[in-house]
């Protein structure tokens, strides 16, 4: 079996293009694997000063970025509404819900529900009630799971995977990692995979 690393932040928009295929990737490719990582890829871009659409306004930038979404979603097959709420309010709290749910064997169910009621229905990740209902459909309990998710041990380990991305050399999501080999963005996925590919015909 072959491991990609999947790194990524609930609160990248080009995200929700990668969380909507990457089981069906599995699929069609029964060798991969993705190991999903979520982290602070906020934390990352302030320390870099590379903040997108602060003032002044960057509105060609905003409506292309948008405009590309919608194409790439159509290529793809999958249905999407924007503009979608950006940035998010709740950034840090979607993300350590990730954390939490990876341990726990409905993370990606997470993510994926979340970015689908993002993208498809203008609910913004991690604001009630849509984060209490995400989470039932789960059938967890939201106070306790919310609980959780802020707790200490939480927030240290969110804290943790965002240094691990920072000595992968990770600046975006989403990012896959294979072999030490960084492929950032989306439409880098096929990328990694050919390049997997290439190097076993070269064993």
């Amino acid at each position: 079996m072959i491991n990609i690393e999947f790194w990524f932040s609930i609160g990248s928009t080009y995200t929700y293009l990668s969380v909507q295929r990457l089981l069906e990737v599995e699929k069609n490719n029964n060798n991969i694997k993705f190991n999903w990582q979520p982290f602070s890829v906020r934390q990352i871009m302030i320390e870099m000063e590379n903040v997108p659409f602060t003032p002044p306004p960057k509105k060609n930038k905003s409506d292309y970025m948008w405009r590309d979404i919608e194409r790439r979603a159509k290529f793809y097959g999958f249905p999407v509404k924007v503009p979608a709420p950006y940035p998010l309010k709740e950034f840090d709290l979607a993300n350590k819900i990730a954390v939490l749910g990876m341990d726990n064997e409905w993370g990606i169910e997470y993510v994926k529900k979340t970015y689908q009621r993002w993208f498809q229905k203008g609910l913004e990740p991690a604001i009630e009630p849509n984060v209490s209902e995400i989470l039932s459909q789960l059938g967890l309990d939201p106070k306790k799971t919310l609980e959780m998710a802020n707790s200490e041990a939480i927030n240290l380990k969110y804290l943790e995977q965002t240094k691990i991305a920072k000595k992968k050399k990770i600046f975006g999501s989403p990012t896959f990692i294979f072999d030490n080999e960084v492929f950032w963005g989306d439409d880098r996925l096929e990328d990694c995979i050919k390049w997997i590919n290439l190097s076993n015909q070269n064993l």
